[in-house]
C-alpha cells in the first residue's frame, strides 16, 4: 500500500508518531512518501511525496487546516484521506495521537467507514473570459484585503438575484464548511449527506440579511459593485487565494470530484458535534445547580 505523508511540523508529537508510521510499514508492506517539509523528521529517508506519486491513502497530522490541505494536495483524485488530530478541535479528522498505532492497525484491517464529501469549483473573471480557481472543501470566500472596510456585492443563485449585499464578505460553503467559517459568522449546521450549499454574509451593514440555504446543484455568482475596494480577494477554505479584479465576479459551483474521509469510531455527526464543538453542552449549568 502506497500512504502519503503530509504533517504541521510545529507540532513536537510528530516526530514520534512519524517513527511508530515507520516501524509499521515493514510489517504491513507499507510504502511511504513524505512532503519535503517533514524530510528531518523521520527515522529513515522516505521517497518524496509528488503529484504524480500513485497513492492509496493519504495520512494528514495536524488539525482541521491541515487536512484541508491534504484535500488540495489530492486535488481531486479518488484517495481516502485519514486525519490524525494534533491540534484542539480536529472536526473532520478522526485519529489521535494517544492511540495512533491500535486506530492504524484498524484501517489496514479493514474497520473504517468512509465519508464522501463535496467540494466546490471556482471560476473568476468575466463572463467572455473565466479563470478557474482550485477546489475546495469547505467554502469559497470572496471578501476585503486588509483594512477593515466593507464591499458591494450582488448575489444570484440559478440565475435568479438574492439581492445586494453590503458585508466584509460573502461565505459560499458547502454541509462539510457549515461547521467552520460560516458557522462562526452566524450560518446553520448541514449535516454533511444534505445536498446542500449555504450562501452566507460576513457582518452584513442590516439586520434585514440572514443566511441562505440553497440547493447543492446550485450555481452560485458574486459579482462586485461599485464602488469596488483597493483589493478584493476570492479564498478557498482559507488559506488560498486569488485577485478579483473590478467588473470580475466569482462563480461558484459543485465539483465533479469530492473528498473521502476515513472515519474509525462508529460516532455519528451529532456525537462529533457534542465532542468536538461541545454542542448541547449544559455542563457548567449542572455544576451550578449541584452548588446551589
Amino acid at each position: 500500500m502506497n500512504i502519503g505523508v503530509v504533517g504541521n511540523p510545529r507540532y513536537e508529537v510528530l516526530q514520534r508518531l512519524l517513527s511508530q508510521l515507520a516501524g509499521l510499514a515493514p510489517d504491513h508492506d507499507l510504502r511511504l512518501f513524505s512532503e519535503d517539509d517533514l524530510a528531518t523528521l523521520w527515522p529513515e529517508p522516505v521517497a518524496p511525496l509528488t503529484s504524480d506519486t500513485t497513492l492509496e491513502l493519504l495520512l494528514t497530522f495536524g488539525g482541521d487546516g491541515t487536512l484541508l490541505r491534504g484535500a488540495r494536495f489530492l486535488a481531486g483524485r479518488d484517495v481516502p484521506i485519514l486525519g490524525v488530530n494534533l491540534g484542539r478541535v480536529g472536526f473532520l479528522t478522526t485519529a489521535t495521537p494517544e492511540h495512533f498505532e491500535r486506530q492504524m492497525a484498524e484501517f489496514l484491517n479493514g474497520q473504517y467507514d468512509v465519508e464522501v464529501r463535496g467540494t466546490l469549483q471556482t471560476f473568476v473573471g468575466e463572463a467572455s473570459r473565466e479563470r478557474e480557481g482550485q477546489l475546495a472543501l469547505n467554502d469559497v470566500v470572496v471578501h476585503k484585503a486588509g483594512v477593515a472596510r466593507v464591499i458591494h456585492v450582488r448575489v444570484t443563485a440559478d440565475r435568479e438575484e438574492v439581492g445586494q449585499y453590503s458585508a466584509d464578505g460573502i461565505i459560499i460553503a458547502t454541509p462539510t464548511g457549515s461547521t467552520a467559517y460560516s458557522l462562526s459568522a452566524g450560518g446553520p449546521v448541514v449535516v454533511p449527506d444534505v445536498d446542500a450549499l449555504v450562501i452566507t454574509a460576513i457582518c452584513p451593514h442590516t439586520l434585514a440579511v440572514r443566511p441562505i440555504v440553497v440547493r447543492g446543484e446550485a450555481e452560485v455568482i458574486v459579482e462586485l459593485v461599485p464602488p469596488v475596494p483597493d483589493q478584493v480577494l476570492v479564498s478557498y477554505d482559507g488559506q488560498e487565494g486569488a485577485v478579483v479584479e473590478p467588473g470580475h465576479h466569482v462563480r461558484v459551483r459543485r465539483a465533479a470530484s469530492s473528498v473521502r474521509l476515513v472515519r474509525l469510531a462508529q460516532k455519528g455527526f451529532f456525537a462529533r458535534m457534542r465532542d468536538k464543538l461541545k454542542w448541547g453542552d449544559l455542563s457548567d449549568r449542572e455544576r451550578g445547580s449541584s452548588a446551589d
